[in-house]
């Protein structure tokens, strides 16, 4: 699949809004400074995206970059997640107007439910679509979801969740989460593309990044957007934003992305979202 791209890029989802392909993820960054200057470094380089989360205790600094980079809002694309879905449809709606105070936004482009729980997700679900209705998140979805988790809000919900963002890499394709996304036009991100860094001495992957002259990391990247998924690289090092961001001036042939599919290990980092209970 032979596809023009640049760091830009964006994708409609089926809500109608449009999400750039290629962003920064913020997962394990400090609070403070450390935060802050990464996410500022990501968008004078060219990064549209960041990706946050209640969780990660960083929401306030990725606020702050955002204000302080001095482009316009609507150019940087923002998604954060709720933490502690279980609790109920009052709790999200209370975690979200927390997350929005902290970030110090009118909104954010992208909020999502960050893993399943027990508890009925439906609730949860009502009080997102509530949120998008206010205007207060443009986009709404969900995180680490397999299908027998979504399959309820599809058919009970009044919206339908337009990403799911899960664990992915060509050592863990998730193949059953994706296709069914794929069929439901579910737009897929994928958080840990580089897989820790375990597999950048993999023979295969290897010679396809000699051949191209791009290093291992560049090689997953590029295979994740021509997959046609959104792609969020977590890094806080200047050098290594700037290397997950140079993907854009080649392309993986058909045998190259052949070889890429053929690496799937199952090399997995976090809980497989198959094996979480529906409620």
């Amino acid at each position: 699949m032979s596809i023009t791209l640049n760091i830009r890029s964006r994708i409609t989802l089926q809500d109608g809004n449009s999400m750039p392909l290629f962003g920064l993820g913020v997962w394990a960054a400090q609070s403070g400074k450390e935060t802050y200057d990464t996410t500022l470094y990501a968008l004078k380089t060219g990064y549209r995206h960041i990706d946050t989360a209640e969780m990660y205790g960083n929401e306030k600094d990725v606020g702050n970059a955002v204000i302080d980079s001095g482009l316009n809002r609507d150019e940087i694309f923002v998604t954060t997640k709720l933490w502690d879905s279980g609790l109920g449809y009052d709790h999200a709606l209370k975690a979200f107007d927390a997350s929005l105070k902290k970030m110090n936004l009118e909104y954010v482009d992208l909020y999502l439910i960050h893993w399943p729980e027990k508890g009925s997700q439906l609730d949860i679900w009502r009080a997102l679509e509530r949120i998008k209705k206010e205007g207060r998140s443009h986009s709404i979805g969900v995180s680490n979801f397999a299908p027998k988790h979504l399959k309820e809000l599809l058919v009970k919900g009044n919206e339908r969740p337009v990403v799911n963002q899960i664990e992915m890499s060509p050592f863990l394709q998730q193949k059953t989460i994706s296709s069914f996304c794929r069929t439901e036009n579910i737009h897929l991100t994928g958080y840990c593309p580089l897989a820790r860094g375990k597999r950048f001495d993999d023979p295969k992957l290897c010679r396809v990044a000699k051949g191209m002259k791009k290093t291992a990391a560049q090689v997953m990247i590029r295979w994740a957007l021509q997959s046609g998924h959104t792609v969020i690289p977590k890094s806080v090092r200047p050098e290594r934003i700037k290397e997950n961001s140079n993907v854009f001036d080649f392309n993986l042939n058909k045998e190259q992305m052949k070889i890429l599919d053929g690496l799937e290990q199952g090399l997995r980092f976090c809980p497989d979202p198959l094996e979480i209970p529906k409620n």
